[in-house]
């Protein structure tokens, strides 16, 4: 047998050498190929964190529908909607969920505009006393001083639609700013306020610590609403629409995946919330339906948050569709 010189031992060598780097290229460059593009990063702001109607981002960032999307979301969570419109004068955010109210802003000069529309009627909003309050029902109110988070709120306006649902004076029930819900408890503990409205599954909180029980939901005196909306930074939407689009489509796939996956939806939201799955699942069960399919802005629902507006002297006028929000987005498809 013969063995190969020192010369061809060494040229085998370097053969191999060369094929091996030859093959490490080309599976670098197969991983290239198939590797995704990087994720584009959005900074999105919710406007409080008690409310389970804005955790579709939540979800959709747990289930990794962003991702699919090609998404990196950074979510705040702040304390109401002023906090989030100084975020976006500030250019911290690019996209925000908070209320339908927040549009408003856009008129007196934020640089924001409504994307889509989130929600329906106020199902997560509900009046809430201490549980030996004398307060059943609506005709109990008069006189009464309500706590709200802020000043000109959306929850503020849901006090006045009871005064008017009743026929009196808008002033016939008062609302009192209390802050966070620390704040609010402390406020009604101590005398100060009557009650107060706040979000459902706080309700269901409280009473499932015997701290407070709920006297009726707020849907049945503003029927037709956008609680809640997404809305966008102008410059955001101008620069990056196509961004915008796969947010929104991550958002409302999370919706879908909502209405399907009850038991999945309640850990998840229960853990980002901080409160029990017993609390979740009743809000679940109670809110699911005020929850939108496609973004779409009603017509009805747009003029009552126009006319809110007016009434609670927010806009001497009633704003033209324009100046809240563009349709450039919806329907939403996924």
């Amino acid at each position: 047998m013969l063995l190969p010189d020192r010369g061809e031992k060494r040229q085998g060598r370097l053969l191999g050498l060369g094929a091996l780097r030859h093959m490490a290229v080309g599976a670098i460059v197969a991983m290239l190929a198939i590797a995704p593009a990087s994720a584009e990063t959005i900074r999105v702001a919710k406007t409080i964190g008690v409310i389970w109607a804005l955790t579709p981002v939540d979800i959709a960032q747990q289930t990794g529908i962003f991702a699919r999307e090609g998404l990196q979301v950074e979510i705040s969570t702040l304390a109401g909607d002023p906090k989030v419109i100084e975020g976006f004068v500030g250019g911290n955010f690019d996209m925000a969920l908070a209320s339908g109210t927040s549009m408003m802003f856009a008129v007196k000069g934020a640089p924001i505009r409504g994307v889509a529309a989130l929600n329906g009627a106020p199902r997560n909003f509900s009046l809430i006393v201490l549980p030996d309050s004398p307060i059943h029902d609506a005709a109990d109110l008069k006189g009464k001083k309500l706590g709200t988070a802020t000043v000109a709120s959306f929850p503020e306006y849901l006090a006045r639609r009871i005064a008017a649902a009743q026929g009196w004076g808008i002033d016939d029930i008062q609302t009192v700013v209390t802050g966070n819900p620390q704040g609010t408890m402390a406020a009604m503990k101590l005398g100060h306020t009557d009650g107060f409205v706040g979000a459902t599954e706080l309700g269901y909180q409280l009473a499932e610590n015997h701290a407070g029980r709920i006297v009726f939901g707020l849907e049945k005196f503003v029927p037709h609403v956008h609680t809640h909306v997404v809305i966008a930074s102008q410059s955001f939407i101008a620069d990056h629409p196509d961004a915008v689009r796969k947010f929104l489509a991550g958002i409302f796939e999370a919706v879908a995946f909502m209405r399907s996956n009850r038991e999945r939806t309640i850990e998840i939201s229960s853990a980002v919330m901080h409160m029990s799955p017993a609390v979740i699942a009743k809000t679940y069960d109670y809110e699911l339906s005020m929850m939108l399919k496609d973004g779409n802005f009603d017509p009805t629902a747009i003029q009552v948050l126009k006319d809110s507006f007016v009434s609670m002297k927010l806009l001497p006028a009633a704003p033209s569709d324009e100046q809240l929000f563009t349709r450039q987005f919806v329907p939403v498809k996924f």
